[in-house]
């Protein structure tokens, strides 16, 4: 297989990127969704396809894109280039605690590093686009709490532990709230793998739901054919 992934509306050439497109970041971008949306933000965008994923459903924002891996920022770079979209999009090579935007975001995501506590991988870049710690959260959550516009939205995926950790922990401080837990499963019925956390500042009840990915060995649920059809050539 290349190294260019071909959706519907765009390429992404994920070639130089030490973290390649995975189903955490597809149903993260397309699971995002929020109403009058004039600003998005995508922390460590990778390979760009979520923000790409969010200029599309989102034909009149300005989407920003942040990386501090600089082989990787270039790769967006160009992936946004050649996108039908270009104008409205724009990668920022440096990590998201340097960054210093002049307006708030109506909509904030990130499919972040999450291996906390783990040993590290001896790749540097794979390394740093896979492993995080604790503070590392906290920072997310603080930078979130500055740049979140008051009806804004911040989503992220992460397991389904450290998803209940930043729910208890470090949201409460920053009058943050969970509106939203989307629990995802390989199965019906098997574990929980990852959550997609929707957070803002508005205090209101937690809706839940569920995400099964394979209706059996194989085969993809109708649900995650529903979801990315508007993305997948394959759907």
């Amino acid at each position: 297989m290349g190294s260019v992934f071909r959706f519907k509306q765009f390429e992404v050439d994920q070639g130089a990127c030490a973290m390649k497109i995975n189903t955490d970041g597809v149903l993260l971008g397309a699971v995002a969704d929020q109403q009058k949306v004039a600003y998005v933000l995508d922390i460590g965008t990778g390979t760009g396809v979520i923000a790409l994923m969010l200029a599309q459903q989102y034909p009149e924002a300005r989407i920003d894109a942040v990386e501090v891996d600089e082989i990787a920022a270039r790769q967006a770079e160009q992936n946004f280039a050649t996108a039908p979209f270009p104008n409205q999009m724009k990668v920022f090579h440096t990590s998201f605690e340097n960054f210093r935007p002049e307006y708030t975001y109506d909509l904030i995501v990130s499919n972040p590093p999450f291996y906390t506590k783990s040993l590290h991988n001896p790749d540097d870049r794979k390394r740093l686009a896979r492993h995080a710690d604790e503070l590392f959260f906290e920072k997310l959550v603080c930078f979130v709490a500055d740049y979140l516009s008051p009806n804004g939205v911040f989503q992220c995926i992460v397991p389904s532990e450290l998803a209940d950790w930043i729910g208890a922990a470090l949201l409460p401080g920053k009058g943050l709230f969970v509106h939203e837990v989307t629990a995802i499963s390989s199965f019906k019925g098997s574990d929980v793998i990852r959550k997609i956390l929707k957070v803002g500042y508005l205090p209101i009840a937690t809706v839940r739901k569920e995400l099964f990915i394979y209706e059996s060995k194989g085969v993809y649920s109708p649900q995650y054919k529903k979801l990315l059809q508007s993305f997948f050539l394959a759907f």
